[in-house]
């Protein structure tokens, strides 16, 4: 008798669902996983029969197959131990419980502990869409599973606590649909602490009103990287589709912080010695990259002329379309790429060309070539690029300036502008416009 249970693996962002099937006959024993599976989930027999030992059941000394379907989708990650050791129990004898209505993820420790494995938010939504109802997840990820609606979330700790679940002596408790309080959108830094740059915070702001590409060009020390780190506190609020879509990346990637929902917009720094795969995505598990793990937030790119020219160039495509496509021998992932992109660079290569308080020690040529650097291309995805004066003594002595929550109210109402104007069609903010659109639009 075959025995069917259901897990889920991910392409790009996205969740689906696979059939975990398990069958057991007579001769030689052996343990074979099938289906595509990559190195991690081939080594899920070894996890899955210390697991079973441990947790006091009973591993058969019979030939063992274990397919995971659909075939010709590729099975990564170590997510496939928990089902993998359901469909064994099953298949066994051990385990006498209805399955079918249940997805199962989680890997295994060679105790029987459940622990937490990436994509879980993915997978749930994309188990929901295809009609399953009902999840048991590791204890640690179930705060993530629980952000989507409609379904029932179990989070456990180790095999025997499923084992008693589905078996009805010791249910788990069912994890409450979370919600997303205002609280935790709250930031460490303000507007309010930048000093002077009234010019520099005034195009600042006009850009993030319309969703604008920024470059800031000024010498050391005028407040370019500081005024960047602020900026996703004057951004509008993201709303929970946002939140949803941006929480998906980053818990693909791994980077999520303790399972919990990213909230705030993302504000993603790399050190300009990144390469472009960390930057656009790929690799050898087509991971997304930072332009992905910036989408709805920004992207700031400092000293943006000492990036390596394939890297800035790679973003070219990314920026025009709002997504980046990663094509590898396993297939073809597409990652959403809508973030701001700000970035900020010296005048020269010392830094003080066009100062006013020092003196510039670069000759025109080195200026031109310094410059140089950044392609025109780029430069035309960049729609506003703003001058930082250096910061003088007396404008530090200042009162502290606009909060973020004053300049974010007045983008919120200039957001709401371009909503009820562009309400017809899919665009969100200005910069989001097509050729076609800026011309047929009245402002």
């Amino acid at each position: 008798m075959v025995v069917k249970v259901k897990t889920a693996t991910l392409s790009g962002i996205e969740g689906k669902i696979v059939i975990c099937e398990a069958d057991f006959s007579g001769g030689l024993p052996a343990f074979d996983i099938v289906g595509l599976p990559d190195t991690a989930v081939k080594e899920a027999k070894e996890r899955v029969k210390a697991a079973i030992r441990n947790s006091e059941f009973e591993f058969p000394a019979k030939k063992a197959v274990i397919n995971l379907a659909p075939a010709d989708l590729k099975k990564e990650g170590t997510q496939f131990d928990l089902p993998i050791a359901m469909a064994v129990l099953a298949g066994t004898g051990q385990l006498k419980a209805k399955l079918d209505e249940y997805v199962f993820l989680g890997e295994l420790s060679l105790s029987g502990e459940i622990r937490p494995v990436n994509g879980i938010l993915p997978s749930v939504i994309g188990g929901r869409d295809e009609g399953v109802k009902k999840f048991i997840v590791p204890f640690e990820n179930k705060e993530e599973a629980a952000l989507v609606a409609g379904v029932e979330i179990y989070g456990a700790k180790n095999l025997c606590e499923v084992f008693n679940h589905l078996t009805g002596e010791e249910p788990l408790d069912r994890c409450d649909t979370q919600k997303i309080s205002d609280e935790e959108t709250l930031f460490d830094v303000d507007f309010k602490e930048v000093k002077g740059q009234e010019k520099l915070r005034r195009g600042i702001e006009i850009a993030v009103a319309g969703g604008h590409n920024v470059l800031m060009v000024g010498s050391p020390g005028s407040g370019k990287s500081m005024i960047a780190k602020r900026i996703p506190t004057i951004m509008p609020p993201m709303s929970f589709d946002e939140i949803l879509e941006v929480t998906k990346i980053h818990s693909v990637a791994g980077v999520l912080t303790n399972g919990k929902a990213v909230t705030k917009r993302p504000f993603r720094a790399p050190h300009h010695s990144a390469s472009g795969v960390s930057i656009v995505g790929g690799g050898s598990k087509a991971k997304p990259g930072e332009i992905s793990l910036a989408h709805r937030g920004v992207l700031f790119l400092d000293e943006l002329p000492e990036y390596k020219k394939d890297v800035i160039e790679a973003m070219r495509q990314p920026l025009e379309d709002g997504e980046v496509t990663v094509a590898r021998a396993s297939g073809t992932y597409t990652y959403p790429s809508n973030m701001m992109l700000v970035c900020a660079m010296n005048p020269c290569r010392c830094g003080y060309y066009g100062d006013d308080n020092r003196k510039c020690r670069c000759s025109e040529s080195d200026v031109a070539r310094y410059m140089g650097k950044v392609s025109g291309p780029m430069l035309d995805r960049i729609d506003i690029q703003l001058e930082a004066k250096s910061v003088n003594y007396d404008d530090l002595q200042k009162s502290e300036g606009e909060s973020s929550q004053i300049v974010r109210e007045r983008i919120e109402k200039a957001r709401a502008i371009q909503k009820e104007r562009y309400k017809n069609e899919k665009v969100n903010c200005n910069a989001d416009l097509t050729g076609s659109l800026v011309e047929n639009t009245v402002l």
